[in-house]
């Protein structure tokens, strides 16, 4: 059975996270223990709140540097809203300005959007070629409930590198709804929270894995 680690830094759906992994037949383990989250064969990092506030909660269990290790050795990560956020250079909330894991350069800003919070179904618009969106039809929605997100793909393309799968949603204005690229994967929706189209994503993951 696929192994996955789900990160416990003080913040996330731990439990709904855990019982949607274990739905399509993840090992689940709840977890701050470094070893354990390097050792298994996924590790899934969740985030509800403010972009300071995870940073702060993933550094007290160094998981910056989890997701570091992982990635350096081509070990899957995916990151679940602010989960997808922290994956960012910086993210600025309420004045607040903080840095992030830098693993994808870019700023975490408030959405464009005259409603806000952007809560509830949205569509996408994913690659042909995604491996997370696999077999599900292009009007398939899943659920959000976020301020702010990155509205601006600023990784520069290298010839060394496989181009990433980038995938869009609309709330005000374009924002990254979910990012394929290499090892790390993220979500700004909640797949935990989106039904059987949520699990099918999840299912996907899991089985790259």
């Amino acid at each position: 059975m696929t192994s996955v680690a789900l990160l416990d830094y003080g913040s996330g759906n731990l439990h709904s996270a855990m019982r949607a992994l274990a739905r399509v037949g993840a090992d689940v383990e709840v977890t701050s223990d470094p070893k354990a989250a390097l050792a298994a064969d996924g590790l899934v990092v969740p985030g509800v709140g403010a972009f300071a506030a995870c940073m702060q909660g993933l550094r007290s269990v160094k998981g910056e540097r989890i997701i570091g290790q992982r990635l350096a050795g081509g070990r899957p990560v995916l990151g679940i809203c602010v989960g997808m956020q922290i994956m960012f250079e910086r993210g600025v909330e309420h004045g607040v300005e903080a840095d992030g894991c830098g693993e994808w350069p870019g700023t975490v800003e408030k959405l464009q959007a005259d409603v806000l919070p952007h809560m509830g179904w949205n569509t996408l618009t994913a690659p042909e070629d995604s491996v997370l969106f696999a077999g599900l039809d292009p009007d398939t929605r899943f659920y959000f409930v976020h301020s702010y997100g990155v509205q601006k793909w600023e990784l520069a393309e290298s010839d060394l590198i496989a181009p990433p799968k980038l995938t869009w949603a609309d709330h005000g204005g374009s924002f990254l709804a979910a990012i394929e690229n290499g090892p790390l994967s993220a979500t700004q929706f909640h797949p935990e929270k989106s039904g059987d189209a949520g699990a099918a994503l999840l299912e996907n993951w899991v089985r790259s894995l």
